[in-house]
């Protein structure tokens, strides 16, 4: 018998081994900060994620000799952005595994295969389906704490894949900031003279708003055409914004975190998605709701116990970029942040190469941690 075997998923005993196997991955790692086991699941459900809609996707889990899970992978065919751009690619996800790198070789093999039966010529990842999904391996600052919003890796997954063969596709950075008592003078200029020449303003919306009022839809509008260009990004359906809008926007303290920018007719210019790191209250979850799991969540999402801010994302409609429109966001946050007591805050992962987005931090004294790498190559 073969030391180790890859499974696709099947049964309901498969997909609990796939969900769980990060609690023996990460046993007595204090950096880790695990996904809710509920929105595993739901990757794979066709009726919580309309993202299957346009992608197939299989789950994969590697057993020992003694039938004891020991990694796991999930394969991604994403048709909508394969056709934008014009590629036959599988991506891989959830990668997870010992650290033996006959497993990593048997899980990507599966992947690959799974890729090759489907016409796909080239294999990615780690990512998901859409830009809301983790992406990124976690290739340096092993020991800066997790993200709710971005993967975290031990040292040897990357050590794995570049002896594999695994090639560098593009990196992402993590932009770290300490919060300025006060809004720097370059900042509060820039803020004063677009509200000047251009009639813009900043706003905070309601609850009515985003849900009755469409201004949840028309945030994810402005995200598919501000997104366009970033790598491997797929425009947003309907119905993934339905689904996104009714899950993600109610945990957005969006009457203190979330500013939006709006012009002299009330249209949307940009967004800042901002919310308290939920790192803590997720490590305290387990990666479960119940049974006392949302109690930390709702405390974390509150602003209780952290003085640390996730930055989600920030987006400017394109006729308006460049003009110091992030300036508006800036001096609205920078005057909340400190109401709230958050010291620092961290943005998600941002492409490398995209320098203008990088470059707005430069007056914050920014660190820029936790690179994070797509690794692509030929089957």
């Amino acid at each position: 018998m073969d030391k180790y075997v890859v499974r696709i998923v099947r049964t309901r005993k498969e997909m609990n081994d796939f969900v769980r196997l990060p609690y023996k991955i990460y046993a007595g790692n204090s950096c880790y900060v695990p996904d809710l086991e509920l929105d595993v699941r739901g990757t794979f459900n066709p009726s919580r994620n309309p993202g299957l809609e346009f992608s197939s996707i299989a789950a994969f889990v590697a057993y020992d000799e003694s039938h004891q899970p020991v990694g796991r992978i999930a394969g991604i065919v994403n048709r909508k952005a394969n056709a934008t751009w014009k590629v036959k690619t599988v991506r891989f996800a959830f990668i997870e595994m010992i650290d033996d790198i006959e497993v990593t070789r048997l899980l990507l093999d599966a992947v690959a295969q799974w890729g090759r039966q489907q016409g796909m010529t080239e294999i990615q990842g780690p990512m998901g389906i859409s830009d809301f999904d983790k992406e990124g391996m976690l290739v340096d600052d092993f020991d800066i704490e997790g993200s709710a919003i971005a993967i975290y890796n031990p040292a040897y997954y990357p050590r794995h894949l570049e002896a594999l063969g695994y090639a560098k596709a593009v990196d992402w950075v993590s932009v770290r900031v300490k919060v300025p008592p006060t809004l720097p003078a370059r900042f509060a200029k820039a803020a004063s003279m677009v509200t000047r020449l251009y009639g813009l303003r900043v706003r905070k919306l309601t609850g009515r708003e985003i849900i009755k009022g469409g201004y949840g839809h028309k945030i994810f509008h402005l995200l598919n055409e501000a997104y366009k260009p970033l790598y491997g990004f797929s425009e947003f359906s309907e119905e993934q914004i339905d689904y996104l809008v009714k899950k993600f926007m109610p945990l957005v303290d969006y009457k203190r975190m979330m500013p939006v920018v709006t012009d002299k007719k009330g249209d949307l210019v940009g967004v800042a998605i901002t919310m308290c790191s939920l790192s803590h209250a997720l490590k305290k979850a387990g990666g479960r709701l119940l049974p006392f799991g949302w109690f930390h969540l709702l405390r974390a999402l509150k602003g209780r116990h952290s003085d640390m801010a996730d930055l989600l994302l920030v987006a400017v409609r394109t006729d308006y970029q460049g003009l110091g429109v992030n300036a508006l966001f800036f001096a609205d946050l920078v005057k909340v942040y400190n109401q709230m007591g958050i010291k620092v805050a961290q943005t998600g992962p941002q492409l490398e190469t995209n320098v203008k987005e990088l470059s707005q931090w430069k007056l914050f004294d920014p660190q820029y941690v936790c690179r994070r790498r797509c690794y692509c190559k030929k089957i």
